[in-house]
Order: C-alpha cells, then sequence, then structure tokens
C-alpha cells in the first residue's frame, strides 16, 4: 500500500494539489514539513468530501506564478524521501 499519493485538483479559485496519506496520524507532521516549501502559500489540513478512502487530506495552495505540475513533482520527491527516512 501506498505511503502517500498526490493529486493536482481544480478548485472554483485555483488549481491545489491535494496529498492523502494511508496513515492520518502523520498529517500534522507531513503539513509542518512541507510547510519550508518557497513554493506553497498555503497547506490546510481538511475533511476529505471526496468519494476517497482517507477521513482527512492535505490541501495545498501554491503561490502565484509557481507551475502546479513541477511543485507536484517535487513535493512527492521529497515526500518519497521523507518517508523512505521513517
Amino acid at each position: 500500500m501506498l505511503t502517500f499519493r498526490s493529486e493536482i485538483r481544480n478548485s472554483p479559485t485555483q488549481q491545489t494539489i491535494k496529498v492523502f496519506l494511508s496513515d492520518e496520524s502523520l498529517s500534522h507532521g507531513v503539513k509542518n514539513y512541507l510547510e519550508n516549501f518557497d513554493e506553497i502559500e498555503l497547506i490546510e489540513i481538511r475533511k476529505s468530501v471526496e468519494r476517497n478512502r482517507v477521513s482527512e487530506n492535505i490541501t495545498i495552495f501554491r503561490k502565484e506564478g509557481v507551475d502546479i505540475n513541477a511543485l507536484q513533482t517535487r513535493i512527492d520527491e521529497r515526500l518519497n524521501g521523507y518517508f523512505d527516512g521513517k
């Protein structure tokens, strides 16, 4: 089972990246880790309303002008390293 997965989502105001964790008890640690990224404007832990198998997700809002695909790739790479070290 994957430790996490990320998806680009289109919200009414802007694109966001949602990170779904297989172990939700890690949400706050992952949120704190991601807050060090310069490209990220805001990170929230939200209840999932989509048809996912998890009850919450980490929603990431990028700063203006940041490429959403490049940011998702960077987040995925860094989270892989984060979880490999655990």
